[in-house]
C-alpha cells in the first residue's frame, strides 16, 4: 500500500500545480488534490525526510499563522477571519506536503507546464474572439484580458516563475534541452508584453537587473545595466511625459475597465491605496488590528463615501477591491505585530539565500508582488507562495546525497 501511495503522491502534486490556473472554473478541485495528499502523506512519510527542511524558517512561519489565530480569537472575531486565516495556512501546508518527494524537478515543471497552457488558452480564446468580432486587434487588450484564465496580475506571476525555473535549468554547456528552455522564456516574455501585465512587466525587468549583481565581471555589468537604465528613463521622461504623470491619476472614472488606456490598472490601486491609508491612519488597534472582514468593510464604506463617480463606486463596492498591499493588509487587519512577523519571515529567508541569484529572485518577487497585491487573499497567489517556500525552505540535496551513499556502500 506504501509503495503505491509513494509512486501516486508527486504526480498529485504535479496535477495540483497544473490545474491551479484553472482556479476560477474548478475551484474545488484543488481542495480535493489537497485532501489527498494529506490523507496519504503520514503512509508515506519517513523520519529522515523532515530533516530536509529549514526548522528556523518554518518555525517562525508556523508562530506566525498561530499569532494571527490566537490574536483574532482573543479579539473575537475568529469566526469572521478564519476564511481569511485558512488561505495564509496553505503556503505552510503546501511545505510539509512536499516533504515525501525526493526533488524540485517535478514541480518545477508542472510550474512551466501551467504557464504553457494558460498562454495555449489565451491564445485560443483569443481567436475566437477575432472570428467573432473582425473589429478586435491586438493593441485592444480588453479583448485579451476576457481570454485570461486567470487575472491578469497572477497569469502574469505564474510566466515570472516559469521564466525563473527555464532560466534556472539552463545548462552553460551545449545541452538539447537549452533550446526547449529558451523557447519557453521567449514564450513567456512576449506573452506578457501581449497581455500588457504591467506588474509581471516590471519584476522581469527587476530580476533582469538584480541578474548583473551575480556572477563575474559584476562592476561591468552593472555599470553598463546603470547606463542603459539611465537611458531608459532619459527617453521616457522626455518622450512620453504625458504618460507617466497619467500612470499616476487616481480620479480618473474607471466604471468600465478599459484596457486600451494603460493608466487605468495604476488609477484603481491608487485609489484603494488612498482608502487604505486613511483606514491605517484611523486605526485605535495598531497592534493587533481590526480583523480582516472588518478591513473590507470599512474599505467599501470608504469608497461609498469618498468616491464621486456613481458607476466607479458602485464597481469598487461589487469588487469589494481589498487593500492590494498585502503588508498594509496585515497592519490594518492583524496589527503590526503580525506585520513584523511576516517581514522577518521574508527578511531570514532573503538573508539566507542572497549569496544565490535564483532564490533571491523568488524570495524578492514575493516581496515585490505584495507591495501592490494580496496575495493571501486569493487561493492561486497562497499555492504560488507556498511553491516558492517549497524551494527556499526545503533542502533534498543533504538527504540524497545521504541515499546516494548508502547506496554506494551497499554496492561495494
Amino acid at each position: 500500500m506504501r509503495i503505491l501511495l509513494a509512486a501516486i503522491y508527486p504526480y498529485v502534486f504535479i496535477l495540483l500545480y497544473l490545474i491551479i490556473p484553472f482556479d476560477e472554473y474548478i475551484r474545488a478541485l484543488p481542495n480535493i488534490l489537497m485532501l489527498i495528499l494529506v490523507v496519504a502523506f503520514p503512509f508515506i512519510i519517513r523520519k529522515e525526510d523532515f530533516k530536509k527542511i529549514s526548522k528556523n524558517s518554518m518555525l517562525l512561519l508556523v508562530f506566525f499563522i498561530a499569532f494571527l489565530l490566537i490574536n483574532s480569537s482573543i479579539q473575537g472575531r475568529l469566526e469572521l477571519d478564519f476564511v481569511f486565516i485558512k488561505t495564509m495556512m496553505i503556503p505552510a501546508g503546501i511545505v510539509f506536503l512536499y516533504l515525501p518527494i525526493a526533488d524540485f524537478k517535478k514541480v518545477n515543471k508542472a510550474i512551466v507546464f501551467s504557464s504553457f497552457i494558460a498562454i495555449i488558452y489565451t491564445l485560443v480564446q483569443f481567436l475566437i474572439l477575432v472570428n467573432q468580432n473582425s473589429d478586435v486587434s491586438f493593441l485592444f487588450f480588453q479583448e485579451t484580458v476576457d481570454a485570461l484564465l486567470i487575472d491578469r496580475v497572477y497569469v502574469g506571476l505564474l510566466c515570472v516563475l516559469s521564466i525563473l525555473i527555464c532560466y534556472k535549468s539552463l545548462i552553460k554547456e551545449f545541452h538539447p534541452d537549452n533550446k526547449y528552455y529558451l523557447t519557453c522564456i521567449i514564450l513567456n516574455s512576449a506573452y506578457l508584453l501581449l497581455i500588457m501585465s504591467k506588474t509581471a512587466l516590471a519584476l522581469l525587468f527587476f530580476i533582469v537587473v538584480l541578474r548583473q549583481f551575480y556572477g563575474k565581471n559584476k562592476k561591468i555589468r552593472f555599470g553598463v545595466s546603470a547606463v542603459i537604465l539611465a537611458f531608459i528613463a532619459t527617453i521616457i521622461s522626455v518622450k512620453f511625459p504625458d504618460f507617466i504623470e497619467n500612470s499616476f491619476q487616481p480620479n480618473k472614472e474607471i466604471s468600465e475597465v478599459n484596457y486600451t488606456e494603460s493608466t487605468i490598472p495604476l488609477s484603481y490601486r491608487t485609489l484603494v491605496w488612498e482608502c487604505s491609508s486613511k483606514i491605517a491612519n484611523g486605526n485605535a488597534n495598531k497592534f493587533f488590528g481590526i480583523g480582516f472582514r472588518e478591513t473590507s468593510n470599512k474599505l467599501v464604506n470608504c469608497y461609498e463615501n469618498e468616491i464621486k463617480d456613481l458607476a466607479t463606486k458602485q464597481n469598487f463596492i461589487n469588487k469589494r477591491f481589498n487593500t492590494h498591499n498585502q503588508y498594509l493588509d496585515f497592519y490594518i487587519s492583524s496589527g503590526l505585530i503580525s506585520l513584523v512577523l511576516f517581514l522577518g519571515i521574508l527578511v531570514i529567508l532573503l538573508f539566507k539565500h542572497y549569496k544565490h541569484f535564483f532564490p533571491t529572485a523568488l524570495v524578492l518577487t514575493f516581496i515585490l508582488f505584495g507591495l501592490v497585491e494580496n496575495y493571501f487573499h486569493r487561493q492561486v497567489g497562497a499555492y504560488y507562495l507556498g511553491f516558492v517556500l517549497v524551494i527556499l525552505l526545503i533542502n533534498n540535496k543533504n538527504i540524497l546525497d545521504k541515499k546516494l551513499n548508502e547506496t554506494l556502500s551497499n554496492e561495494s
